[in-house]
This record gives C-alpha cells, structure tokens and sequence, in this order.
C-alpha cells in the first residue's frame, strides 16, 4: 500500500512538473507573439523600421555607423530609438549633464544590471550607490598606488620581452600571416590575469595555445552584450527561465568562469596573500565574501582586457593606412631614447616626454574607442541641454565612436587621422572630457586610464622600434561584431617584417 501511494505521489509529483513547464512555455511564447506584435505595430517611424527589419545593414557595415548617420543628421545630435526605449545622443553639453551635472539622476541602473548580473555581479562595473562608492574608493586607493603601477609596468615590460617580439620575429620576413588582433587579446589576457589574479595563463607562448578559461571569458562576454539589442528583456529573460540557446551557452560559460574564479581564491587562501601584489591578494585583505571577490576581480577583468586590445588593434590598423605617422613615432622615440640607446624599454619620464605618441594614440582612440558607447538609466524625468524630454526609466546612451565624428563637435576633418589636432607647439593638449568621454568622465572617469595608456604606449613603441607591420589586406576597413568592446570581425592579419633586414 505504501509503495502504490509513493507510486501515485510521484506520478501526481511529474505531472504537475510537466504542466508547470507547458504553462509556463505557453506563457513565454505567448508574450514573446505579444511582443512582436506590439513592436510592429507600436511605432512606426522610419528609423524604428530600420531597426526592426535590420535595413540599414543595406547601406551601413556596423551598426553604430548607422547610428553615426542618425546622430550627423540630427538637428541636435541626439535621437530616440524607440522600441528600445534608447535616446542616444553625440552632443558633449548633454554627456556633461549625463556626467557631471545631473550624475545622481543617470546610475547605470536596474535594467543595465540585469544584462551583466550573471558575468559581473556586484562587480564596480555593474553596481550603483553605496557598493559603487565601496569599491571605487578601494579601487583608486589600489591603482594609484606606486608600487602597483611599478609592478603593472614589470608585468608587462615582461610580457613584452619574453613572448611579443618572440613570437613577432618567429613569423618575420616569413610572409606568415599573423592576426594581431588574436596577438594583442592574448597578451592583454595574460598582463590582466597576473595582474588581476597572479597567474600566468601563457596565452602569448609561441604555440598560441587555447585558453578554456579565455574562451569561456569572451563568450560570456559576448552573449551578455547580445542582451542588449534584444527588442525586449522579455526575450532572453524567456530563454533563461528556459535554459535555452545563447542562454544556455551563457551559463555554462560562466558556471566556467566561476569555477576558474574560485580556484584561483582558494589557492591564495592556501598559500597566504598579505606579501603579494596582485589585485586579488590586496582586496583579500578588505574582503572576505568569495562571490564579492569574485565579482570584483572578473570586472577589473574583463576592463583591463579588452580595452587594451581593442585599442591597439585600430591603432596598428591606422598606422598602416598613415605611415607618416608611423615615421613621425619613431624619430620621437629616436630623439628621446636616442639612436644608440641599447635600453630596452622606455621609462615613465621618457614617455611623458613623448608628446607625438600621445596625441596619436588619443587620435586613434577618438575615431575607434574601445567602448563605442555606454547608457545610464534616467531615475527621474529629465530635459538635456538640447531640449530633449527624458522620462523616468528611459536609457540614455551617449556615443563615443559617433562623437568623434561630429563635424560640429570636431571640425570638418573630424573623419582624418591627424594626431596634430591634438598638438600645440609640438605639445600634447588635452580636450574637454565631455567632447572625448573615451575614459568616461566625472565621478565614473576610469580608474586604470594611465595604466591602459602606459601599456599601449610600451606595446607601440616596443614593436615599431624592431618591425615594419603591415596590414595584409590594405582596403580592409574595420566591421566590428557585437560586444562589450569594439572587436573587428575577422580579426586584423598582418604581416611582419623586421626593420633593417
């Protein structure tokens, strides 16, 4: 009797299960029908259509091309996408307001924090209030810190040496097409991994070997970011609830990445911290919940990573298609290392002596930021400068990469390459942050700026003073794919030539 009752329990048990699932199914699929609906019907203005039907991948290779179109011919440099509930603008008075002005009114707020919650948690970049206070009070206290920028600059002065410009003379003169873009996000993860966590991945070795922990990382990345052009939440907060498709990818990705961040926590537990340099170890020291940890440690990740390598991809591209820059680099390198020098890096006074590269760098970031864009949420309603109604819970995005290429905010040369716009008598002078948020600006500016910038400036100058890179194909232009970060479809393949040979 018992057995028959436990029988008939479990049976009752699976098929309430099952109607669960079909009612919960049926309901998904219903408000995903509902939705669709609503989005064809609801606004029918040409650029929500465009958006809707993915027409302007008629005219436009990349998405924030098309959005640079928009904002160009906007009487006030901002637009309304409004099946995304998005105003975007490129007007540097309203990134201040954004900023600067009305800062507490525009956090990156609850919707944003649902995107990255799974990848970044609590982490600084994904939190508002008191918990970002937290962290960026730590956070700078950290970075600014000598003795980490010296190690940092040990780090990758190390990286350099020992597997860049070997790996870049083994394919030399050899006509081997190298991608260095792959190069770049390689070096960047190994540098952020020993400074983030004190390990070595050994991405960069000569066998480029494959990292599963990098692989997970990127795809985590990237499914996070594809969240935001859904038309809705509605649709990938379905496919969790599911567990289905990029959803499921997702998860599994990052129940990786987890898994990776734990175990390097629990090493450093085991082999004590208090001595150590890296990232991890110092906010051990302030921090003991293991998921706080990790939140913040795969931020500062996921930061120092892709920004870096980003960055350095469009530079060399750019660099190839203005050799007169690259020519202008090295005689600025030559005049202050000098022709004979055998020093193998430059040091940090050498680099601040090196205004050209600086301005050619900041040039390049201008046209291609790493980050093309970023939202914040609006807690109350709001007006811009430029008069644009914003009501509460509406996301503003303001765009980096259409902003470099305002002629109103730039000039009418604002789609050339001249790091001389940058320049006053032969020194570096910088512009208003508002009209270049490339770093962000206001109480938000980035922490590792000058770290970032000392890494691509150490990369530059190491691979130029020995190589001749060039582009292999040279009418390729940039597409980049969806993501956190600017990243160029294909990859960039180049080939290497040593100088002199």
């Amino acid at each position: 009797m018992d057995s028959e009752l436990s029988l008939w329990f479990c049976s009752m048990c699976s098929a309430f299960c099952f109607m669960f699932f079909s009612f919960t199914l049926m309901f998904s699929l219903f408000s995903l029908l509902i939705l669709v609906l609503r989005l064809k019907l609801w606004c029918n203005c040409e650029i929500c259509q465009a958006f809707l039907t993915s027409s302007w991948t008629k005219e436009f290779d990349n998405l924030s091309d098309w959005y640079t179109h928009l904002l160009k011919n906007s009487s006030t440099g901002t637009i309304h996408i409004h099946v995304l509930g998005n105003i975007i603008t490129a007007n540097p008075e309203n990134v201040e307001h954004i900023l600067k002005t009305r800062f507490e009114n525009y956090p990156k707020g609850k919707p944003f924090s649902a995107l990255l919650g799974d990848l970044l948690g609590r982490g600084i970049f994904n939190v508002d209030g008191d918990s970002w206070k937290f962290q960026r009070k730590m956070a700078s206290l950290e970075l600014g810190s000598i003795s980490i920028r010296a190690h940092a600059f040990d780090i990758v002065k190390s990286e350099i040496q020992s597997r860049l410009i070997p790996l870049l003379s083994s394919v030399s003169g050899k006509e081997q097409v190298l991608d260095l873009q792959d190069v770049f996000r390689r070096f960047s993860f190994d540098n952020i991994c020993k400074f983030s966590f004190g390990l070595d991945p050994g991405c960069l070795n000569l066998s480029l070997p494959i990292s599963e922990f990098a692989e997970a990382f990127d795809l985590a990345s990237k499914l996070s970011a594809q969240r935001a052009v859904a038309s809705s939440p509605l649709i990938w907060k379905v496919k969790r609830l599911l567990n289905l498709g990029t959803e499921k990818q997702l998860k599994e990705a990052i129940k990786m990445v987890d898994e990776f961040a734990q175990e390097m926590i629990n090493q450093r537990r085991e082999k004590g911290f208090p001595d150590s340099n890296d990232l991890l170890s110092r906010f051990m020291g302030t921090i003991n919940d293991d998921k706080y940890l990790r939140d913040i440690v795969i931020s500062f990740l996921l930061a120092g990573r892709d920004t870096v390598a980003s960055g350095l991809t469009s530079f060399f591209w750019l660099l190839s298609q203005h050799p007169e820059v690259e020519s202008a680099i090295r005689d600025e390198l030559e005049r202050v290392m000098g022709t004979s020098s055998d020093q193998q890096f430059a040091s940090f006074n050498q680099m601040q002596q090196m205004h050209y590269l600086h301005a050619a760098l900041y040039e390049s970031l201008r046209l291609f930021p790493p980050v093309q864009f970023d939202s914040k949420f609006a807690q109350e309603d709001d007006i811009l400068p430029d008069g644009t109604f914003v009501r509460k819970g509406t996301r503003v995005t303001y765009h980096q990469y259409a902003m470099g290429r305002m002629d109103w905010v730039w000039g009418s040369d604002c789609l050339e390459y001249k790091p001389e716009r940058w320049l006053k008598n032969g020194r570096y002078i910088p512009e208003n942050p508002y009209k270049f948020p490339v770093f962000q600006a206001g109480q938000r500016v980035c922490l590792g700026k000058e770290m970032a910038l000392v890494d691509m400036k150490c990369v530059v100058l190491a691979i130029i003073r020995r190589y001749n890179i060039r582009v292999a194909d040279p009418n390729q232009a940039p597409r980049f794919a969806p993501g956190l970060t600017a990243t160029v479809r294909g990859g960039l393949p180049i080939l290497v030539q040593k100088r002199g040979a």
